[in-house]
C-alpha cells in the first residue's frame, strides 16, 4: 500500500497551513504555540482522498528564514511540492530560498498554488507572471497554476483535480534499498518508541530488523508495527508516510536526521566528492557550511577543487551514495547557497603534489549515474557488495564490464589482475632458480607481494597465472626440483637402502651424508625418498615391500614377528606399521596384534 507524498514551500504567512487544512480538514500545526501565533514552526502533516481515490498525505513546512532547517527536512524526501504563493504579496524573500531548495533538490513535479485570491482579485495574471519568472531554471519552471481562496473555498476543487493529475504523471517511486529519513521520535504510552519520515524507497514489513543509523553510529532495531495515516499496516510501499513503532532503542536516542536502512546495504560516509548542481561557483577557499541531505542537517568543510566540485567533510557520517541530492547551506545568513549532487561517496586520499588537480580533473568527467569500471580500475580490487552499498551495482545481478575480472565475490580490473599473475609467476620463477630446494612461495608472501586486499583472492590468483598450490605452497608446474651438490648423497642413501630395503640410516649416517631436514624433504618431493616418523627414511618402494613379507606370516601376527620378518629394527618396524595401518593395508587389532587386510 502506498500514498503519495507532497510537500508544501513558499513564503512565511502566504497560507500554506490554511490550505492544506482546507484541502484536508486536518489542522497540520501540532503545537499549541503554533496554533497560537498564527506561524508554523515545525513540520505538520495531513492527509486525505483526491477525487480519482488516490490517497496523498501532506507535509507542511515553515516559511520563515529562522525555521529553514526545518523547512529542508520536509522538503528533502518529498518528490512533489506545491509551491505557494499569495496573489496579495507577490513573490517574498523566502519564496526564493524555497525555489532555490526545489532546484537543488531537482524536484521536478508539483503545483504552483495562488492563494488568498479574494484580498487582491486583479493582481492574479500580474503574481503569476512573476512566478514563472522566479521559477525559470527550475524543475517547476513549467507546473499548472491554480488560484485559490481557502477561506471562501474557490478553486480547490480544481486544485483536487489538478494535483491528481499532477500524481498520476509522477514518475512510480524506486523499489530500491530502504532508507528512510527520520523527522520525528517520540512515545507512546505501553508502545514505547515511534518515528515517523516518508518512505522514499523499499518497502517496509512489520518485524523487519533494521539498523538505525545516526550520532551513535548504527543500532539494530526491529519494527514492531507500522502505521499510515492512522491506519495500522503490515506492509508499506513508497512512497508513503509511515510511523513506526520500533523495539531496541528509546525515542531519546532517535533524533532528526537520523536514518532506518536494512542492514549492510548502505555505506556510512563522512567524506564526500560533490558536482555543484545550483547555485553560483564553489569559492576559491575551504569554508564552512551546514549539509541538509534527506531530514538531515550536518556541519560540514567544503574544500573546493574549482568551480563546480569540492570535497566535503562531514561533522558525522551519513549514509549517502553516488547521485544523491544535496542541499548547501550558510549557516549565517540562513539562505540557500545552492546545490550538488554526490559522485563518490567513498573518494581517495589526497596527499601528493598534485593530487587535488588531478581530482578535479577525474571529477569533471564523471558522470551522477557512475561507472563501474572507472571505480574498479581506482580501486584496482573491490568487493561486488561494496559497488552495491556505493550505488555502482543495481541490486540484480549486473555483467562485469569488459575490462574487469570476478574472482569470488571480488571485482578486479584486468590489467591489475595481468599484473598480478605476471609478478606472482616471476618471483616463484625466480625462487625455484635460487632456491631448488625451496617447497615454494606461501600463501601468506604471495598476499604479502602482491598486497592483495583479501586472502580469499590467492588461490584464484595462482589458478590465472598457471601455478599450482599444494600444502600452502606455490610452485611452478614445470619445476620438478632438483638436489644440486646434494645429489650424489641421495643416490648412494638410494644404493644402501636398495640394498637392504627396510635399513633406515641413522641419524649419524645422514650427518655424513650432509642430508639434513630440508634436503631429505626436497628428495621426498621428487619422489627420491619417503620419510616416516622418528627420523625414519625409506625407499617409496619400502611399503609394498613389506607387505609381500608380511602377507606371509601367520594372521595375525606382533610386532616382534613383523621385525623379524622384515630383518630390520623396533626403530623402523613401529612407524613403517603404522604407515601401513594408516593406508589401510593392515589393521591393528590390539596392543600386540596386527592382520594383513586382504
Amino acid at each position: 500500500m502506498s500514498v503519495h507524498v507532497v510537500a508544501t514551500a513558499g513564503h512565511v504567512d502566504h497560507g500554506k497551513s490554511t490550505l492544506v487544512r482546507a484541502l484536508t480538514g486536518m489542522e497540520p500545526d501540532r503545537w499549541e504555540e503554533e496554533r497560537r501565533r498564527g506561524l508554523t514552526i515545525d513540520l505538520g502533516y495531513a492527509w486525505t482522498t483526491l477525487p480519482s481515490g488516490r490517497d496523498v498525505a501532506f507535509v507542511d513546512v515553515p516559511g520563515h528564514e529562522r525555521f529553514l532547517g526545518n523547512m529542508l527536512a520536509g522538503l528533502g524526501p518529498a518528490p512533489v511540492v506545491c509551491f505557494v504563493v499569495a496573489v496579495d504579496e507577490g513573490w517574498q524573500a523566502q519564496s526564493g530560498d524555497h525555489r532555490d531548495a526545489v532546484a537543488a533538490l531537482g524536484i521536478e513535479h508539483g503545483v504552483v498554488v495562488l492563494t488568498r485570491a479574494d484580498r487582491a482579485p486583479g493582481r492574479t495574471g500580474e503574481v503569476l507572471a512573476q512566478v514563472r519568472a522566479e521559477l525559470a531554471g527550475t524543475g517547476l519552471h513549467d507546473a499548472p497554476a491554480v488560484t485559490v481562496s481557502a477561506l471562501e473555498g474557490t478553486g480547490l476543487d480544481e486544485l483536487r483535480a489538478v494535483l491528481d493529475d499532477v500524481l498520476a504523471r509522477a514518475p512510480a517511486p524506486a523499489e530500491g534499498r530502504l532508507r528512510l529519513w527520520v523527522d520525528r521520535s517520540f512515545t507512546i504510552t505501553g508502545s514505547g518508541t515511534v518515528v515517523t519520515g516518508t518512505l522514499a524507497a523499499g518497502t517496509l514489513r512489520q518485524g523487519d530488523r533494521l539498523h538505525l543509523l545516526g550520532h551513535g553510529g548504527a543500532v539494530p532495531v526491529v519494527v514492531r508495527g507500522m502505521h499510515s495515516r492512522n491506519t495500522p499496516h503490515t506492509a508499506l510501499e513508497p512512497c508513503t508516510r509511515v510511523a513506526l513503532n520500533l523495539r531496541g532503542v528509546s525515542a531519546s536516542e532517535v533524533h532528526r536526521g537520523d536514518a532506518l536502512v536494512t542492514p549492510g546495504t548502505w555505506p556510512l560516509t563522512g567524506v564526500l566528492d560533490i558536482r555543484r548542481s545550483t547555485g553560483p561557483a564553489f569559492p576559491d577557499t575551504a569554508e564552512h557550511l551546514v549539509l541538509h541531505a534527506g531530514t538531515a542537517a550536518v556541519p560540514a568543510r567544503l574544500s573546493p577543487f574549482d568551480d563546480d566540485h569540492a570535497r566535503l567533510t562531514l561533522d558525522r557520517p551519513l549514509p549517502l551514495v553516488l547521485g544523491d541530492r544535496l542541499v548547501l547551506r550558510d549557516p549565517g545568513s540562513r539562505s540557500v547557497l545552492g546545490g550538488a549532487r554526490v559522485l563518490d561517496a567513498d573518494p581517495p586520499a589526497l596527499g601528493r603534489r598534485g593530487d587535488r588537480a588531478r581530482r578535479a580533473a577525474r571529477l569533471a568527467g564523471m558522470d551522477v549515474r557512475g561507472d563501474v569500471l572507472v571505480e574498479v580500475a581506482r580501486r584496482g580490487a573491490v568487493q561486488a557488495q561494496h559497488l552495491h552499498r556505493l550505488g555502482l551495482l543495481p541490486a540484480t545481478a549486473a555483467a562485469p564490464p569488459g575490462d574487469v575480472r570476478v574472482l569470488g565475490d571480488w571485482w578486479v580490473h584486468a590489467p591489475v589482475l595481468e599484473s598480478w599473475t605476471q609478478r606472482l609467476r616471476t618471483a616463484v620463477d625466480d625462487l625455484h632458480a635460487r632456491d631448488p630446494l625451496a617447497t615454494g612461495l606461501s600463501r601468506g608472501a604471495a598476499r604479502d607481494l602482491l598486497a592483495l586486499p583479501d586472502a580469499a583472492l590467492v588461490d584464484p590468483v595462482v589458478r590465472g597465472a598457471g601455478l599450482e598450490l599444494d600444502g600452502g605452497h606455490i610452485r611452478s608446474p614445470h619445476h620438478r626440483g632438483g638436489l644440486g651438490a646434494h645429489e650424489a648423497a641421495v643416490l648412494e642413501l638410494e644404493r644402501r637402502l636398495g640394498a637392504e630395503p627396510f635399513r633406515s640410516p641413522e641419524a649419524d649416517d645422514l650427518t655424513a651424508l650432509r642430508l639434513g631436514a630440508r634436503e631429505l624433504a626436497a628428495a621426498e618431493r621428487t619422489g627420491r625418498l619417503l620419510r616416516l616418523g622418528d627420523g625414519v627414511v625409506l625407499l617409496p618402494t619400502a611399503p609394498a615391500l613389506a607387505m609381500r613379507e608380511l602377507a606371509r606370516l601367520p594372521q595375525p601376527f606382533t610386532t616382534s614377528q613383523a621385525r623379524q620378518a622384515l630383518s630390520t629394527s623396533r626403530r623402523v618396524a613401529i612407524p613403517l606399521l603404522e604407515h601401513l595401518d594408516a593406508r589401510g593395508w593392515t589393521r591393528r587389532l590390539d596392543a600386540g596384534h596386527r592382520t594383513v587386510v586382504r
